[in-house]
């Protein structure tokens, strides 16, 4: 995987670099590292690694916190001189349109993890070694990893890149992500706190 072209992209949050990698130049769905221009890649950067979520990222669905996350991550990035590494990996890995079949399943009852498994999918199928790369051609040794997911700290943890510290991001569950949310907290380790965190 290369990096294949970058432009400076003005955004509410503040002024980023965003570069795109793929394997190929003519790749429709490559990676991206959104970079703040305050970054200092010789000093420990704040990043957050962000899976592709079509529904919460662009139309803002509340059946997660995706969207949310995302927002915040920006913006923290921007604050910080921070980077927000985007991986085309929707719906855990398993796709848009099987995420929406899953979310079928969950509207009769099932839980985001029994969903996948009737419909004979991983859990959780996504892979990191793609942001490892990018962080690596950015030139980033040290990093303060924006997460609330122990798969990530792993990853990250066995790799080059040194992890300083993790920073929470704490999103307040909504009603129609509460039982989502305190799923990836109960089943899948996610570090997160919701009981008694319902906004409107």
């Amino acid at each position: 995987m290369k990096r294949q072209s970058e432009a400076v992209m003005p955004m509410p949050y503040g002024q980023f670099r965003m570069i795109a990698y793929a394997d190929r130049k003519r790749e429709k769905m490559p990676h991206f590292a959104l970079v703040s221009e305050n970054m200092n890649p010789d000093k420990p950067v704040l990043v957050r690694i962000h899976s592709e979520c079509v529904t919460g990222d662009l139309f803002g669905s509340k059946r997660c916190d995706c969207g949310e996350q995302l927002d915040k991550a920006l913006q923290l990035a921007a604050k910080e001189g921070g980077i927000v590494v985007y991986l085309r990996q929707e719906g855990r890995g398993i796709g848009i349109i099987n995420k929406l079949k899953a979310y079928q399943l969950q509207d009769t009852g099932l839980n985001t993890i029994d969903a996948n498994t009737h419909l004979g999918l991983e859990v959780d199928s996504r892979e990191y070694d793609m942001a490892i790369d990018i962080l690596k051609d950015l030139g980033i040794g040290t990093i303060d990893l924006l997460t609330n997911n122990p798969l990530k700290i792993e990853a990250i943890a066995t790799s080059e890149i040194h992890i300083r510290k993790r920073v929470p991001l704490h999103i307040p569950a909504k009603k129609e992500n509460y039982g989502y949310l305190k799923t990836k907290k109960d089943k899948m380790g996610h570090l997160l706190s919701v009981n008694g965190m319902i906004s409107n």
